[in-house]
């Protein structure tokens, strides 16, 4: 009978957890390099298989065709101006990669976890200063706000789970096989 509290069942569940925060941040960087395709079949996709989502969101339709005129123009006109998507999208893969630190240490690498929670909760403020700065709509910015939100509470179970595991004691805390 296996102790579903215990050190090694906290470490697996830590584990878990991370893995899953990690794939959403590699798909969310590698989401942000084809940015041109994607908006083209977004774009397409509201004026066809997906118009019952445009019927019923004509701001978000129009606000994709925008988005995606704007960037189709820079990508012939100034194809440098992605560049700024690259990096953006290589961002996320390199903070992704910090995350193995507290795989293998939860406890010692747990600031990387309140690295992440605070990078959540700056989402916040960036969306509503340069949201309006750069004419996004302002349900827009709520949705990019929902990216912080929703990604502080893994987070945040995850540094919970690790405070239970440095509290199990020391023999569990450097190791990272309790």
């Amino acid at each position: 009978m296996s102790d579903t509290n215990g050190p090694r069942a906290l470490l697996t569940r830590i584990r878990v957890w991370l893995i899953v925060f990690v794939v959403c941040l590699v798909l969310s960087g590698a989401t942000a390099f084809p940015l041109v395709t994607e908006l083209r079949l977004i774009d397409s996709g509201l004026g066809g298989w997906a118009s019952p989502v445009a019927d019923l969101f004509p701001g978000l339709a129009e606000w994709i065709h925008r988005v995606r005129e704007g960037l189709a123009s820079a990508d012939a006109q100034a194809p440098y101006l992605l560049y700024g998507t690259d990096w953006l999208a290589f961002a996320h893969l390199v903070i992704a990669v910090a995350f193995y630190g507290p795989y293998r240490d939860p406890v010692r690498n747990v600031w990387v976890i309140e690295f992440g929670m605070i990078a959540c909760v700056g989402i916040v403020p960036l969306a509503l200063i340069c949201g309006p700065i750069r004419d996004i709509p302002f349900w827009w910015s709520v949705i990019d706000m929902s990216f912080g939100v929703i990604g502080i509470l893994p987070l945040f179970h995850v540094r919970r789970l690790i405070k239970r595991l440095e509290a199990a004691g020391p023999e569990t805390v450097h190791s990272g096989r309790p």
